[in-house]
């Protein structure tokens, strides 16, 4: 059993049929010298292109087939039954069956507050939204082993329900602009969606967010061939080795700035752990990228006041920063 699901996992997840034909195609027919840099980096980037796009597209119309029965309104129904610490862990996980990224999770933030939902439930599912979603599972799973991805889900809705219960505990509800407030609370009645219906709804989401993620994925997966073939490994390990303590707040702080899916920034932490740096300080880049990207910050602070963006980006940061030392102390259990 164990050795069929090896092959599964391999075959289905890492597709190492397509590498094998790749090889086929790039080495045997083509005669590029595969084990040089020039043809190593084809390699990597057309096999973690086309496998990228066939697991997103998949994902993406499965996770919406089963998001189509969470519009936001049943979702805010729902968010409003539970109070208290259930109510962040529930906002947390229903932010894992909303494949967006941080800017596309603010409108569903507003819509939330508006509605009168409590302030730590509304962040702990901000939080979670962008950082941990049932697609980056799998490709999580399919580039490094199910072990860091269940990890990397299990620390990520952690820290979005210890975020949203430190807001919630804050009492800054008064750093909540105005507007948002002030913002009509319609309540439309779900609507009844055949089997055709829900189909037709998860097609337009892969097309949707194919369209949005396609230049992040194709700048990641460059950006990954390029450290895998082209930067020394002692470079990469001098800057961002494990044993630097620097390393995870120098890959924060680097994320920060930046824009991306967690589709486009898995390639890169791929790269960066098999050139020695630590699993912790990739996923430490990971996250800052996709939850503290500096695009999104500047969306939110359209939403909320000073001090509130201030602490949600200060406990996220400290969050980031400890789950990065974290797995990089214990990254023998998953390597």
């Amino acid at each position: 059993m164990t050795t069929l699901l090896g092959w599964l996992n391999d075959q289905l997840l890492r597709m190492q049929w397509l590498s094998d034909l790749l090889t086929y195609l790039l080495g045997d027919l083509a005669g590029l010298d595969l084990a040089g840099r020039v043809g190593a980096s084809i390699h990597f980037f057309i096999y973690d292109v086309i496998k990228i796009f066939i697991l997103l597209s998949v994902l993406i119309f499965s996770i919406s087939w089963v998001q189509s029965y969470f519009p936001p309104e049943r979702t805010r129904r729902i968010l409003g039954r539970y109070n208290g610490i259930g109510a962040n862990i529930l906002g947390a996980l229903l932010g894992t069956i909303t494949p967006f990224c941080s800017c596309s999770s603010i409108p569903l933030f507003i819509g939330f507050t508006a509605a009168g939902l409590p302030l730590g439930v509304t962040f702990s599912f901000l939080i979670s939204s962008p950082l941990v979603d049932l697609a980056s599972v799998i490709l999580l799973a399919s580039i490094f082993n199910w072990s860091i991805a269940l990890a990397y889900v299990a620390v990520g809705l952690v820290l979005a329900v210890i975020g949203g219960t430190f807001i919630g505990r804050a009492g800054m509800e008064g750093q909540v602009e105005d507007f948002v407030y002030a913002m009509p609370n319609v309540e439309l009645e779900q609507q009844v969606m055949t089997r055709g219906d829900r189909a037709a709804y998860a097609k337009e989401q892969v097309a949707d967010i194919v369209r949005r993620v396609w230049p992040y994925i194709l700048i990641g997966v460059g950006i990954g061939a390029a450290i895998h073939n082209w930067l020394p490994e002692e470079v990469i390990t001098g800057l961002l080795g494990q044993d630097k303590w620097w390393s995870v707040p120098v890959a924060t702080v680097v994320g920060i700035p930046m824009y991306a899916d967690i589709f486009g920034t898995l390639p890169i932490a791929e790269a960066l752990v098999a050139k020695g740096v630590g699993l912790g300080t990739a996923l430490a880049f990971m996250m800052a990228v996709t939850a503290l990207s500096l695009p999104s910050l500047i969306m939110l602070k359209r939403v909320v006041k000073m001090p509130l963006l201030v602490l949600f980006t200060v406990i996220v940061a400290i969050g980031i920063l400890l789950i990065g030392f974290l797995f990089n102390a214990i990254a023998y259990l998953f390597i």
